[in-house]
């Protein structure tokens, strides 16, 4: 069992950064995930980070977002450079047990353990 807890979020100009944390009670185990869900819509994958480091993100925010972890305080986070409106959404870190093949690495089904969300809202 891992306990996740999201923090970061708030409201951000279009352009501008943010940078969501997750603290962990323990993840060294896990590959790590952020997602994203916003009203009337499905949730996605954003960013994940594998246990040996390579990551994985969304078209839709490459170049743009940073998913990192820091082991020695058990957090991951994710850095939003370049906001969109469209990067609206409540945002959720998540733990997979058993590391999701790189083709469905950014499935949320494939995650066991989630935090309670962060809200993040982009103006324009």
């Amino acid at each position: 069992q891992v306990q996740l807890v999201e923090s970061g979020g708030g409201s951000g100009q279009s352009g501008g950064s943010l940078r969501l944390s997750c603290a962990a009670s323990t993840y060294s185990r896990y590959c790590m995930g952020w997602f994203r869900q916003a009203p009337g819509k499905e949730r996605e994958g954003v960013a994940v980070i594998r246990r040996d480091g390579s990551t994985s993100y969304a078209d839709s925010v490459k170049g743009r977002f940073t998913v990192s972890r820091d082991n020695a305080k058990s957090t991951l986070y994710l850095q939003m450079n370049s906001l969109k409106p469209e990067d609206t959404a409540m945002y959720y870190c998540a733990a997979a047990l058993i590391e999701p093949s790189w083709w469905s690495l950014l499935q949320p089904s494939k995650y066991n353990y989630w935090g309670q969300g962060t809200q993040v809202t982009v103006s324009s």
